[in-house]
């Protein structure tokens, strides 16, 4: 059964905002109180977050698709819907996120570092938030937005500072069982290791980590073997040390041919030329061993290389070689910039930015914005209202009249959005918006229903005094009358 994953692919989703709420305050006497829809919830977001504790993405491996909870609707009274639940996926130290298209989308080094892979949807308005002057009782409210929704690749890459790199059954697993506290499991038959072992030694004042890489063999790179799958582990490390095996009978194999052969695999995975090069002549303790290590030693100096001379099994140069890499992390460690405190960077919008851009494609008129985009998805097309107020917000951010100035004409087709959830319409400048098609500006039809009533017991009123009046008047006439005829 597999107990080690440093690759996966990942499918995470993220919670729908809640939809806002339409709803008009009724109580005995007040039958038009105003509206007072709440907003919709939040959705919840998926984050990712380093624990020191989990060592691989097994997890992510056997489920590889996470999804947060919704946030839930609006509600009469002014009542704002729960936020969805948020989803925290816990990655090991050294988790490298991706897309599919191998874009780095974060580094995931230090415990607790976090990293928000899909964020969760807004919710909606309430007609209560978006009553105004002009709007008194809004008989609509805004669509939460759909949560986002992607696949990323998680890699792991050890965080070592030492790597320990030679063929199978080279002695890595034993050299690391030596140096530190780590308990690999050891044989003497290939691949005995499947997965990179991970150990902290201390030497002097310096505590380091280090780790064995399993699995090269001529062809690592291309995929032969376990070395491809296990290279990347080797990426973050200060220092390469090259574990020669001493005493391998396979024919065809010395210590030399092997430093070729894995420097070879090491070179055309890339990246790693600029660390520093140890070499552990190890297995000294084993008949022939010491000699085939002081044959081997002159020509590996002459290379450049530093040679220890190293048994696991005797305790041999062991001593040597751990305070020879805490030197070199140690001096790796000093020229590293000292990271200053996180600054607060604000890029403010460009004085002519516009927030939206257009592009004619086949005829038709292509809008893009972060702005037009999120109002589109928040409006719900089936009420006309709602979509009056959307022709109003596109106007007030100007993109008819730069529809104009691109040579739009009426009738022309207008794409909003991206093509796989877009909305298209064809463009008609003359004609009002469904808001101002429901009544004037700064009124309500719904308050109309109460007008009626109001109207009678006016002319009512008006008939009485016009009556009056009337009545006055003849009286007046016949006093004039009589008046003359005395």
């Amino acid at each position: 059964m597999t107990t080690f994953v440093d690759r996966v692919e990942l499918h995470v989703a993220a919670g729908n905002g809640g939809h806002g709420c339409a709803s008009v305050h009724r109580e005995k006497f007040k039958p038009l109180g105003g509206p007072d829809g709440g907003n919709g919830g939040e959705g919840g977001s998926v984050t990712l977050v380093v624990d020191s504790q989990v060592t691989t993405l097994l997890e992510y491996h056997h489920s590889p698709k996470r999804k947060a909870t919704n946030g839930k609707p609006g509600a009469g009274g002014h009542r704002t819907g729960a936020e969805g639940q948020g989803l925290v996926l816990t990655v090991p130290d050294g988790t490298v996120v991706m897309d599919r298209k191998g874009n780095v989308l974060a580094d995931l080094v230090g415990h607790g570092t976090t990293f928000v892979a899909a964020q969760g949807g807004r919710g909606g308005l309430g007609n209560s938030a978006l009553a105004s002057a002009r709007r008194k009782a809004p008989g609509f409210a805004l669509l939460g937005e759909p949560g986002e929704a992607r696949d990323i690749v998680m890699e792991l890459k050890s965080v070592a500072d030492v790597a320990l790199v030679g063929y199978p059954s080279a002695g890595k697993s034993s050299l690391i069982s030596v140096l530190s506290a780590a308990k690999p499991k050891i044989a003497d038959y290939p691949f005995t290791t499947l997965v990179p072992n991970l150990g902290v030694v201390t030497a002097g004042s310096t505590v380091y980590t280090i780790a064995d890489v399993p699995g090269l063999i001529p062809g690592a790179s291309q995929g032969k073997g376990l070395g491809l799958e296990f290279l990347r582990h080797v990426e973050r490390c200060e220092v390469l040390v090259h574990v020669l095996d001493c005493a391998t009978l396979e024919p065809g194999r010395d210590p030399l041919t092997d430093l070729e052969t894995i420097e070879a695999e090491l070179a055309q995975y890339g990246g790693l030329e600029d660390r520093p090069r140890l070499v552990a002549l190890n297995k000294i303790d084993v008949p022939d061993g010491q000699d085939i290590a002081d044959l081997t030693r002159a020509s590996l100096e002459e290379r450049g290389y530093r040679v220890f001379e190293v048994s696991a099994i005797a305790h041999k140069g062991l001593r040597e070689l751990s305070f020879a890499l805490a030197e070199i992390v140690s001096e790796a460690r000093a020229a590293k910039p000292v990271q200053e405190n996180t600054r607060i960077v604000i890029r403010p919008t460009a004085v002519d930015d516009a927030g939206f851009t257009i592009e004619e494609v086949d005829g038709a008129y292509h809008i893009r914005g972060i702005k037009p985009e999120r109002w589109v998805r928040q409006t719900d097309f089936a009420n006309d209202e709602a979509v009056g107020y959307l022709a109003d917000r596109l106007a007030r951010l100007g993109i008819e009249q730069e529809l104009w100035k691109v040579g739009a004409k009426e009738g022309d087709t207008v794409v909003i959005g991206p093509e796989e959830n877009a909305v298209v319409f064809d463009w008609e400048p003359t004609m009002a918006s469904g808001a101002e098609m429901l009544g004037r500006r700064g009124e309500d039809h719904r308050f109309e229903t109460q007008r009626p009533a109001v109207d009678r017991r006016r002319e009512k009123q008006r008939g009485r005094d016009s009556a009056e009046q009337e009545y006055l008047d003849f009286e007046a006439l016949s006093s004039d009358r009589e008046q003359l005829e005395q």
